[in-house]
């Protein structure tokens, strides 16, 4: 890794962990809470690539696991991957490296609705195919419990991947990050 890689991976790491400092708002069904750091996911991998931006989320969830307190209301530890958000926050590093490998595929071929489609692909359907039979196993509820809890995050998923695209193409013109493979 070059050092404009190391920083990538460092930059958003520290990204996703600045996006915890919005409070979190705990859903009763799942107990899970809706954060703005899925945001994070995204945005390293439409911006930093597959490499940086799946080795940046590797490093965010290591430093969770570790202690450090960097999850949406200054939580973390093993309980958080342990617990029934875990299989969001571990499918975080495998979303923003597919996010960043389809971003890289397509970036000379880019229009908006395929940048919508790749995050609500890789960004949401990835996490949630993964995240909520984790919710279901862990909390001990009815797959399609879990599911209908899960739906809840939906709207602001929605939101952030406007915000994401609006975000990146901004970025992207001003200061091109990624290459095309």
């Amino acid at each position: 890794m070059s050092t404009r890689d190391i920083v990538f991976v460092a930059l958003f790491a520290a990204l996703t962990a600045a996006l915890g400092l919005f409070p979190p708002v705990t859903l009763p069904v799942v107990g899970v809470p809706i954060t703005a750091q899925s945001m994070g996911v995204m945005l390293a991998g439409a911006l930093a690539g597959s490499m940086r931006g799946g080795a940046a989320l590797a490093l965010f969830v290591v430093l969770v696991c570790a202690g450090l307190p960097l999850m949406a209301g200054g939580r973390g530890g093993l309980g958080i991957v342990m617990g029934p958000g875990g299989g969001f926050v571990l499918m975080w590093p495998v979303a923003a490296f597919v996010i960043g490998y389809l971003y890289e595929r397509s970036l000379r071929t880019l229009t908006v609705w395929k940048e919508v489609l790749i995050l609500v692909a890789s960004g949401v359907v990835l996490t949630y195919a993964v995240g909520i039979p984790w919710i279901a196993a862990v909390a001990r509820i009815d797959l399609a419990k879990a599911a209908i809890g899960s739906a809840w995050f939906l709207p602001g998923d929605a939101v952030k991947v406007v915000l994401v695209v609006l975000i990146a193409r901004a970025v992207r013109r001003a200061y091109p990050t990624l290459q095309a493979r």
